[in-house]
């Protein structure tokens, strides 16, 4: 039997929330109105076309930005009335980021740019064991250089990892790999919700992507249109697109 929307934890609850960014003289409205939740220890996905305000989305629960109105519930706190350095705080304790293209430092090997993340909490995964979760313990000493897209990816899945985030926010992890490539990642993020019971939250534009996840969220003109729960998420190895 499909677990209910009250029989779970809800880790973030998105509140009536607008944002609005200035250019110039022209105020432009991105979210107008978004009311969802993430519930923990699941994947959930933000879909969306490109302009969808996604990204804004996932920025805003992340604490990498305000929104210009509503409020955000993390945990039960209001992170909205959060000070900046709170804000910081919050980020650098709580939340692990993986973005499309993977942002490591070229000079540092895998391992070191794991232990960039580690450094940074009190409690830490010790850095192997994150490259170990990942599947590339043989590679720690391997330079960016000298990865793949799809390893590099990986090594920063394993930075946000090791800092035993509350919440992973992955925006469109597989948007710069091939297909057979993106497949791997996807399965990784699975394999790491189901098993560690991280809370991950995922955008993605293509709805196949979409069905991995417990949950749904489509998001279109700055609101959310629908929220499709998956009793049965597909596999990576499943979807084609």
């Amino acid at each position: 039997m499909a677990e209910k929307d009250s029989d779970l934890s809800v880790k973030v609850d998105l509140i009536d929330i607008y944002k609005t960014y200035q250019m110039g003289e022209v105020s432009v409205s991105v979210l107008k109105g978004i009311n969802t939740k993430i519930y923990s220890a699941q994947l959930t996905t933000i879909l969306g076309a490109s302009g969808s305000g996604k990204s804004t989305l996932i920025n805003l629960i992340g604490g990498i930005d305000r929104p210009t109105r509503g409020k955000i519930i993390f945990d039960n706190k209001d992170i909205t009335s959060f000070s900046d350095q709170q804000l910081t705080e919050f980020r650098r304790l709580n939340v692990g980021f993986v973005f499309q293209f993977y942002n490591l430092v070229a000079s540092l090997t895998a391992k070191e740019n794991v232990e960039v993340s580690t450094s940074i909490v009190t409690d830490p995964m010790d850095p192997v064991e994150a490259l170990k979760q990942v599947g590339l313990e043989d590679y720690m000493n391997h330079f960016p250089a000298e990865l793949s897209g799809g390893q590099q990816q990986r090594v920063a899945i394993a930075r946000a990892l090791a800092k035993k985030p509350q919440l992973m926010l992955c925006d469109e992890p597989t948007g710069a790999l091939d297909h057979d490539t993106s497949i791997i990642i996807l399965n990784l993020l699975q394999n790491l919700n189901k098993t560690l019971g991280t809370t991950i939250v995922m955008i993605t534009h293509a709805p196949p992507i979409a069905t991995l996840a417990n949950r749904v969220i489509k998001i279109g003109g700055g609101i959310v249109r629908e929220t499709h729960i998956n009793p049965q998420p597909r596999t990576a190895r499943e979807i084609q697109w």
